[in-house]
């Protein structure tokens, strides 16, 4: 069985990862030259792996708040009863992309205190966006035969909604959970202004020291993650499509 090559580089760059959070100490010689005046060349102010999970930990919990809360919006305005709703859904959903996450955090802050509340609530505005456009794309542009196919066989709203709707949708879902958990990883990174644990301490710590080494431990490990998370979500969104019988761009 054939490895196709992108695929093989994928699986290449991961157990580097891998290796690297987990016995970072064998890259030293690699980083070295990025350090001056006999500075630590590996992270030493806590473990790169213990923060690697808390930083996908906070996105995860977020990302799932933000599907969850667009998805159900995209449902209500979509509906008859709730189609009134869809300019203020749409306000709602663009007040992370209206505030920058630091102008967001310094607001939560005094509300919620420091730590990874603030920086759950500044992912959860930042992730709403595309999640909620992609929702409303998916529901609206669905066939309209495969609709009336539906009602005429006697399938209830709720019905036509879950077997039908839903399922033809997942695909475009799916390609606006990609993009906001992309995001969401990025500026994760900013919540360790604020006490969260995410990688943001190596990058923080490496400005503050002048340690380059550190800054690229930090940038490097979230770029791959970003990465390696877009492409299994791509591959994800390809099978849903493919299971439809579409294909996906």
């Amino acid at each position: 069985m054939k490895i196709a090559l992108p695929t093989l580089l994928r699986i290449v760059v991961f157990l580097l990862l891998v290796a690297f959070l987990l016995q970072p100490e064998w890259f030293a010689p690699i980083l070295k030259p990025l350090t001056q005046n006999d500075a630590p060349v590996i992270y030493n102010q806590g473990s790169l792996l213990s923060l690697t999970l808390s930083h996908l930990r906070t996105v995860l919990i977020a990302t799932i708040a933000s599907t969850v809360f667009a998805v159900s919006l995209a449902i209500l305005v979509t509906r008859p009863i709730g189609a009134e709703f869809l300019a203020l859904s749409r306000s709602l959903v663009n007040i992370g992309q209206t505030f920058p996450p630091v102008a967001v955090l310094a607001l939560a802050v005094p509300a919620v205190g420091f730590g990874e509340k603030p920086t759950l609530i500044a992912l959860f505005l930042y992730g709403l966006l595309p999640i909620f456009e992609n929702t409303m794309t998916g529901l609206t542009t669905l066939p309209p035969s495969v609709l009336e196919a539906a009602r005429g066989s006697g399938m209830t709203g709720w019905q036509r909604l879950v077997k039908i709707e839903l399922p033809l949708a997942l695909p475009v879902i799916i390609g606006g959970i990609r993009l906001s958990v992309v995001i969401g990883l990025a500026t994760a990174t900013i919540g360790s202004t604020v006490a969260a644990k995410t990688l943001g301490e190596v990058i923080i710590a490496g400005l503050l020291s002048n340690n380059l080494s550190f800054v690229l431990q930090g940038g490097l490990v979230v770029a791959v993650l970003a990465v390696l998370i877009y492409d299994a979500l791509s591959a994800i969104e390809r099978l849903a499509a493919k299971r439809n019988g579409m294909s996906a761009a």
